[in-house]
């Protein structure tokens, strides 16, 4: 199994009716090189600018970003050309990654490369840890800045960590 490392950034709560506006996902493996990055042009003209702000751009901006059929496109075609086995997503939050690169993959084009599941990496943690009061987060090497390739690539550092230092049992590829 290749556990693909993932975070979104998005202008809003929901696909369809907001915009997934960034993309970044990272092989998680020691070298952590294998990477992919994507600024995505909105498809709705609904957008809360609280919610865009956190990504840092401006909506003017995302109107020159990439249209998303062509970036879910070369990220599949990144997810086959890296991937080993079978792909797992992982994120840091699942259920807000997850809804919009699940959305996006079927309705653009037709399937999720990912299959059905995900790994919450949160979750994980808590439950190696046995105590769904701490936070993964101190693991990171990398700051998290919101740009999805910054978070995925300290989200892989911290699940890297929870390998080395409490012993996770994950093949890595």
């Amino acid at each position: 199994m290749s556990y693909f490392m993932v975070d979104v950034e998005a202008d809003g709560p929901i696909p369809g009716d907001y915009s997934m506006i960034a993309l970044g996902a990272i092989i998680v493996d020691p070298a952590l090189d294998r990477t992919f990055r994507a600024l995505i042009r909105p498809i709705s003209d609904r957008w809360i600018p609280s919610a865009l702000a956190v990504s840092g751009h401006t909506r003017e901006q995302t109107l020159a970003f990439e249209p998303p059929e062509v970036v879910m496109a070369r990220f599949r075609d990144w997810i086959e050309r890296v991937n080993r086995d079978r792909p797992m997503f992982v994120s840091d939050n699942a259920g807000f990654d997850w809804q919009f690169v699940n959305w996006y993959f079927h309705h653009f084009l037709g399937e999720n490369p990912f299959g059905h599941s995900s790994t919450h990496l949160g979750s994980l943690y808590k439950g190696m840890v046995k105590d769904v009061f701490q936070s993964f987060k101190h693991l990171r090497k990398t700051p998290h800045t919101h740009d999805p390739l910054d978070d995925a690539r300290g989200n892989a550092e911290a699940l890297l960590a929870m390998k080395r230092e409490l012993g996770l049992r994950i093949k890595l590829s």
